[in-house]
């Protein structure tokens, strides 16, 4: 259900910016976007990824428009954000998506590619985020979606760049929305905590792994992430949304017992990051120039695991029904306590 000030929007829905949208979870996100009626601006580096995408935005009966830009050029951030208001009249949400990491043990990673991936990961969405407020703030109305992971709490081995990056994303996200909320401001900001994601980027992150990188299962469709970015641009006064039951358990366990998640993981996160007998690919991936150009190919939304992949599940219909969900189990606990009570006076019947 959208707001009310979305309602009220002139024209053809709502402007949105997707950035990291030439393929994965941006992809699949900016055509979830597109298929509402919105206007998508798909912002990622690799030309060919974002022709195919701008095209299949446009198919889904959304208007599409490119815009090549590096995440990491602050610059360059902000001219595509003032590119895509001269276009669309305004920026209603901006979804930061953009990232990049490397498969390797933290000794195995230069000092220029964790640099890298923290430019990229994380300033990449500082970045977007103040050219998205240069634009939101002065009509007091929009929303930003940080797009993070289970990995912006809970930090596995093979993965230290990406994870410190999610892991500042948040502290990040929530430094901001306490500064918003001060302000009285109405513009929203909230996060969006996927699980592991068939997407392409297994194929594209450098890889020093003796076997060919794979997410952790259980492994979601893109189009499950892509759901929930939607649902919270459209609410995004929720700080913060859990996708999938894997990222539940795994924030959960985080909490209470994080040494013994340690252990676990030491144990076993090593081999689940990797597909068995496979070696991984040669080359530096996209660290520094997209995997789809100049002379690539386009990668679409979905990588190689559509086989194990699940399309859905009942986590996702609560994680969009939290505010429901916890007042149905506050009316049973207190429907509960109140059968208890009158029965101790002998004014209830026993079943």
């Amino acid at each position: 259900m959208r707001t009310s000030w979305e309602r009220a929007l002139p024209g053809h829905g709502r402007a949105v910016v997707v950035t990291g949208a030439s393929g994965g979870v941006g992809r699949a996100a900016a055509l979830a976007f597109a298929a509402r009626g919105d206007r998508v601006a798909l912002l990622a580096r690799g030309r060919e990824g974002l022709a195919a995408a701008a095209d299949e935005v446009q198919r889904a009966g959304g208007e599409a428009l490119a815009v090549t830009v590096d995440m990491a050029d602050a610059k360059a951030v902000d001219d595509a954000a003032q590119q895509v208001a001269d276009a669309f009249g305004r920026i209603d949400v901006w979804v930061n998506n953009a990232f990049t990491g490397i498969y390797a043990p933290f000794t195995e990673i230069s000092p220029d590619e964790f640099r890298r991936v923290t430019e990229v990961t994380y300033l990449g969405y500082v970045f977007g985020t103040r050219a998205a407020l240069r634009h939101m703030l002065p009509r007091d109305r929009g929303t930003v979606v940080q797009v993070g992971s289970a990995l912006a709490y809970r930090g596995i081995p093979l993965q230290s760049a990406y994870c410190g990056a999610k892991h500042a994303i948040q502290g990040f996200n929530e430094s901001l929305r306490c500064e918003l909320l001060h302000q009285g401001s109405r513009v929203r900001t909230t996060m969006v905590q996927l699980p592991a994601v068939n997407t392409p980027q297994f194929d594209w992150v450098l890889n020093r792994l003796p076997g060919r990188a794979r997410p952790v299962p259980p492994v979601f469709q893109p189009e499950v992430a892509a759901r929930a970015i939607v649902h919270a641009a459209g609410h995004g006064r929720r700080r913060e949304y859990w996708v999938g039951g894997a990222t539940v358990a795994t924030l959960l366990a985080n909490a209470v017992a994080p040494g013994l998640l340690d252990r676990y993981l030491a144990r076993t996160g090593f081999e689940a990051q990797q597909d068995g007998g496979e070696a991984g690919p040669a080359g530096p991936g996209n660290l520094w120039t997209p995997a789809d150009g100049p002379h690539g190919r386009d990668f679409g939304a979905h990588g190689r695991f559509d086989e194990e992949a699940v399309a859905g599940g009942p986590q996702e219909w609560v994680s969009r029904n939290r505010t429901r969900v916890g007042a149905g189990v506050l009316a049973g606990g207190l429907g509960a306590v109140m059968t208890a009570g009158l029965r101790r006076r002998g004014r209830a019947p026993r079943s």
